[in-house]
């Protein structure tokens, strides 16, 4: 019966594989939008809103909170997730670490 070779494990993460790519940043970004989206979600539906009800809490458009939970699309401005987060009644908290 023939050995087989084991093969070397890489210490390499993927963090690290993401980072040599130049694709670090922008995963990590999307990674926080999608977090921030299903707290959201979560938040209105523990108080029974419906996006359009969200909407109108905000001030804005139905459309405008759909671009909120689309983690591709970057250009949500921290005054959208402050009105967000009070929508649902909840703060929001931004920390360096």
């Amino acid at each position: 019966m023939a050995q087989r070779k084991k093969g070397k494990v890489s210490e390499e993460t993927f963090d690290d594989f993401l980072a040599e790519q130049g694709l670090l940043e922008a995963a990590e970004d999307h990674a926080i939008k999608e977090i921030i989206a299903g707290q959201l979600a979560a938040a209105m539906k523990e108080r029974g809103l419906t996006k359009s009800a969200m909407a109108a809490r905000m001030k804005t458009s139905r459309r405008q909170l759909d671009r909120l939970f689309d983690p591709s699309i970057q250009s949500v401005t921290l005054d959208t997730l402050h009105r967000a987060a009070a929508a649902v009644g909840r703060s929001l908290r931004i920390e360096l670490v």
